[in-house]
């Protein structure tokens, strides 16, 4: 079967040709889970709610053939196949961040229908954890992620728990990380509240408790 041929706005701008490569429904969501590291097709289609296995599979084939994603083998003994970013894709994760800061002023009151993970709220969080270098293992009711801050400052997310000890951990229900993504609530202060307990005595441990 052919390559689709995906349509573009043809307008030689920057936003436009971003967009071109990234406007489709459900790509940058995909971006998103990815971000978190290399994922199967199953557990993006999981972590997808509401996207068809059609479309998913479109979209992968679009970000393939553009550059952003790519497929490969897991060695063996795992007999599976996982999607992971290439580097291109990865210059993404400022956009989502903005996106995500921007986003947390709309998300209001979360209603019965809406489907919710753990790592979601890790975007608008990684400018409010990232003060030190060192591994947080953020537990919610929903679920745990993990971020790493190095030491130049760059700041990933991973999905479930941190693959070795963590130098911290922070527990804290879904309606604080959002007042902290919004930026109306510190760490410190949401600790001295009682909304979010950090343990460990790493320096990410004690940065984040004294704000």
């Amino acid at each position: 079967m052919p390559p689709r041929q995906r349509r573009s706005y043809d307008q030689y701008c920057a936003a436009a040709r971003a967009l071109d490569a990234v406007g489709d429904r459900w790509t940058l969501l995909i971006v998103r889970e990815l971000l978190a590291g290399p994922r199967r097709y199953s557990d993006l289609h999981a972590d997808l709610p509401g996207v068809s296995t059609d479309v998913l599979a479109s979209r992968l084939k679009d970000m393939e053939q553009g550059g952003l994603a790519e497929r490969r083998r897991m060695p063996a003994p795992v007999s599976a196949y996982v999607y992971e970013l290439t580097s291109r894709g990865r210059e993404l994760q400022p956009v989502l961040r903005a996106l995500a800061e921007w986003g947390a002023e709309g998300l209001g009151e979360r209603t019965p229908t809406d489907a919710v993970r753990a790592h979601w709220f890790a975007l608008p969080l990684l400018g409010v954890v990232g003060l030190e270098a060192g591994v947080l293992e953020v537990h919610l009711p929903e679920g745990e992620f993990h971020v790493r801050v190095g030491g130049d400052g760059a700041v990933s997310y991973g999905d479930g728990p941190a693959p070795e000890v963590p130098d911290a951990r922070m527990v804290l229900d879904a309606g604080t990380a959002v007042a902290l993504g919004r930026g109306v609530l510190g760490v410190a202060e949401g600790v001295r509240g009682g909304r979010i307990a950090v343990s460990g005595d790493s320096a990410l441990a004690k940065v984040l408790r004294a704000g």
